[in-house]
């Protein structure tokens, strides 16, 4: 497990789906946004393409549990990255 992966623990949910988060931070892990050219069979994205994710929006983002409309999760879940990044970015632990 990388550093970026260990640092979702107990943390907000960034990708805050509406009706969807279940908003426990016991239940966060860094949920990794496929991505064509970046990930493929038996290769995940780069921890930096991740958003810190509760179980409920984790699922959302993965297609699991239901219908799911796929341009609103992943819409969700690239801003999620981004509020992740930003967090990161300000708690100096990535820096550019």
């Amino acid at each position: 497990m990388t550093d970026l992966r260990k640092l979702a623990r107990d943390r907000e949910c960034q990708i805050r789906a509406p009706g969807v988060c279940n908003g426990d931070p016991a239940t966060t892990v860094l949920a990794h946004y496929r991505l064509a050219g970046t990930c493929g069979t038996g290769m995940k994205p780069n921890d930096i393409q991740g958003a810190w994710a509760c179980s409920s929006c984790h699922d959302y983002v993965d297609g699991r549990g239901g219908m799911v409309d796929r341009t609103e999760a992943r819409l969700a879940h690239a801003e999620g990255v981004m509020r992740t990044i930003d967090t990161l970015v300000k708690e100096g632990r990535v820096k550019f």
